[in-house]
């Protein structure tokens, strides 16, 4: 089908999974990942699935956004065009955590690192899809658009990732709405087997019974990346392949339109 498909958090678990599944389907793909080794293994993998066809490969930690902003840059020098961009990466931060530029990690790993590089861009979206990973978490919490450094004191490490894939599911429905010419889904992915989290909730995704396993979570990925248009609503949050109305806090118009706004201001757009 040979589209370009760029995946962050493509070095282990769903973005892996969906990057192998993308170069079997005889896609571009470019892997964008945060550990050095780990992305190396993952873009032999991702190789290996293409039948040998050379992935593009990024190293971008999205706790920096002047990584983010590298990344940008590499994509914008080496993709003509990109038919599909899912801002997969992110994760759960056990403790509270400031990053470089100011803001708590989860909100900034999750949702505002996504925002730039999907913003910068936008150029070459004409008439792509946008795929995000978010989470049924997202009902433990809601994104403050005028905080996003947040406090040490009161942190709440499931609260804080409920409001992050909140931020996803407003993002995704907000660009819907401001970019006709792009099509913008977000999705639950199930509990996944993975290395996701720190810590003691590492261990739970990785050992818990009954979990989703990557690769049927980036199956899911694969189908909303390549179902057609008209087949999808625009803006929608789906678990599994259903269209589901996402918490109320999350489902907002005005409060989608007031943490774009924000965001833009928080990245310097």
């Amino acid at each position: 089908m040979d589209r370009t498909v760029v995946i962050t958090g493509a070095s282990s678990g769903v973005g892996l999974a969906a990057a192998e599944q993308f170069a079997a389907q005889g896609d571009r793909v470019v892997v964008v990942g945060r550990d050095e080794g780990r992305l190396e293994a993952a873009v032999a993998r991702v190789r290996a699935a293409g039948g040998g066809r050379e992935p593009g490969r990024f190293r971008a930690d999205f706790e920096r956004l002047a990584e983010v902003r590298d990344l940008a840059a590499y994509l914008l020098d080496t993709c003509p065009s990109i038919d599909v961009l899912a801002n997969n990466a992110g994760g759960m931060v056990g403790g509270y955590r400031r990053t470089a530029d100011g803001y708590e990690a989860t909100i900034q790993g999750n949702h505002l690192a996504p925002f730039l590089l999907t913003r910068l861009l936008r150029e070459r979206l004409t008439g792509a899809r946008l795929v995000a990973t978010a989470s049924r978490v997202h009902t433990q919490g809601r994104p403050d658009p005028d905080d996003f450094t947040g406090d040490a004191g009161t942190y709440r490490w499931g609260r804080a990732y409920g409001a992050a894939k909140s931020a996803n599911i407003l993002f995704a429905a907000e660009a819907a709405r401001r970019w006709p010419d792009v099509t913008s889904v977000s999705f639950h992915p199930g509990v996944v087997r993975s290395n996701f989290g720190e810590g003691p909730v590492r261990l739970v995704y990785r050992f818990a019974p009954f979990l989703t396993t990557p690769e049927k979570a980036g199956a899911l990925l694969v189908w909303l990346a390549t179902t057609p248009a008209a087949e999808l609503t625009d803006g929608g949050y789906y678990v599994g392949h259903k269209l589901t109305t996402p918490a109320a806090h999350a489902s907002d118009p005005a409060a989608a339109a007031k943490l774009w706004d924000a965001s833009a201001a928080a990245v310097a757009l």
